[in-house]
């Protein structure tokens, strides 16, 4: 019997249909899976007033990383220092971006007066909350970085109590000069200081002329402070989840530093006084994004702790928008999410922040400044500050970050 050709041909493009359709069922089904995470439902763009023509067109987005910067400061010399006996406490107080900080505060004032300095706790924002510089941090690492620039104890000898210890403020960024006038003087009547860092500016530009203070600020903030395993791989596995979500732009995901508590306090309200805007809501923020370029398949990371209405709107744009709660593994969750201190939280933030491919700083302040720091020296320069955008679209590199189109951070003084 003849075999009708036409039949054969039917058949075989009904067969590659049929592959086809099973495909993008599956295709389809995955999709579903992986992108229906809390926070992150379905939505129509059927209403959004943006050009399809637009998305992507801006190629410089999704800038590269620039070359990772060698770290260039130069130790102090143990020769040049004058040991005393006495000791410098301190706590590290309000988040990993206040720590830094801190960190090369003390070890400035401990470096100066040539007094012992002892591993801090780390306190939470409640009374009460405490934990040990060791549940967060690296101790090895701390402890090993600041060899034959100041000595460094776990604890104070027995014989010291904690009730006489002189309490003493200093600015961040605390001066040589400011050491020798106000807390030196205190510290030979004492014997012994416990440093607060108070922070009257948020100050992280270069200085002029680098000095011994300058390296010793950039071994304290750049070259002391890791995280301990634990923490690493909770932040690895998060920055690794969203990348396994970001398989549409190559693995690639923004954060964006955006607090709903923060939008209230008295610093993001308005620009008074011809101030630029320092503060972006949700839906500022969303059309910020859209306007330069990035499409609805962007992944993004925001920093609020837990899903808030008002992040619906930038969920609108892009679906794929994601808080904490909805990426960190099921058995961190309790343990991370789920008490009372949010120290832990933050720290995820920060390093989250410090990872991502692009940084966009809704709420300006210390947690901007840090996190840039820690980006400019692993070269992930790609800043973008929001703007309130009159055109339909702009281009990413008109918003780069001042701290890196104008190389004037700290971080520039510390790595070439």
């Amino acid at each position: 019997m003849g075999v009708d050709l036409r039949q054969v041909v039917a058949g075989v493009l009904t067969l590659t249909m049929f592959v086809m359709l099973i495909h993008m069922i599956k295709r389809d089904h995955f999709d579903a899976v992986q992108d229906k995470l809390p926070g992150t439902e379905d939505v129509s763009f059927d209403n959004a007033n943006f050009e399809t023509t637009h998305v992507r067109k801006n190629i410089g987005i999704w800038k590269g990383d620039a070359d990772e910067l060698k770290p260039c400061w130069v130790k102090p010399s143990e020769d040049n220092m004058e040991q005393s006996e006495g000791f410098v406490t301190f706590s590290l107080t309000n988040g990993p971006e206040y720590h830094i900080s801190q960190i090369a505060d003390a070890v400035l004032v401990a470096r100066s007066l040539g007094a012992t300095l002892v591993i801090p706790e780390i306190r939470g924002s409640q009374p009460g909350d405490k934990r040990n510089f060791e549940d967060i941090y690296d101790v090895d690492v701390f402890t090993k970085s600041m060899e034959g620039v100041i000595r460094v104890v776990k604890d104070l000898p027995a014989h010291i109590s904690t009730h006489k210890i002189a309490a003493v403020k200093v600015p961040n960024r605390v001066t040589e000069d400011y050491i020798a006038k106000h807390v030196e003087p205190i510290y030979r009547s004492k014997g012994n200081v416990r440093l607060a860092t108070y922070f009257p500016s948020i100050n992280m530009r270069k200085s002029g002329e680098k000095g011994d203070a300058d390296s010793l600020a950039c071994l304290a903030m750049y070259g002391s402070l890791e995280l301990q395993q634990e923490m690493h791989d909770l932040v690895d596995s998060m920055v690794q989840r969203l990348r396994t979500l970001s398989r549409k732009s190559d693995g690639q995901f923004i954060a964006v530093d955006l607090r709903v508590e923060m939008l209230d306090k008295k610093g993001c309200q308005g620009s008074d006084s011809g101030k630029e805007k320092s503060c972006f809501n949700a839906q500022e923020v969303a059309m910020f994004l859209r306007k330069i370029g990035f499409d609805k398949d962007t992944t993004i990371y925001v920093t609020q702790s837990r899903w808030d209405g008002s992040l619906d709107s930038l969920k609108d744009l892009f679906p794929k928008t994601y808080t904490k709660e909805a990426i960190i593994p099921a058995d961190r969750k309790k343990k991370f999410l789920d008490s009372e201190d949010s120290e832990l939280e933050k720290v995820i933030d920060f390093y989250i922040s410090s990872e991502s491919d692009v940084f966009v700083p809704a709420i300006s302040g210390l947690f901007y400044a840090n996190v840039a720091g820690k980006r400019i020296g692993s070269g992930k320069t790609n800043i973008l500050v929001p703007a309130n955008i009159p055109d339909s679209s702009a281009t990413a590199s008109s918003f780069l970050s001042h701290y890196v189109s104008k190389k004037n951070h700290f971080a520039y003084s510390c790595y070439c």
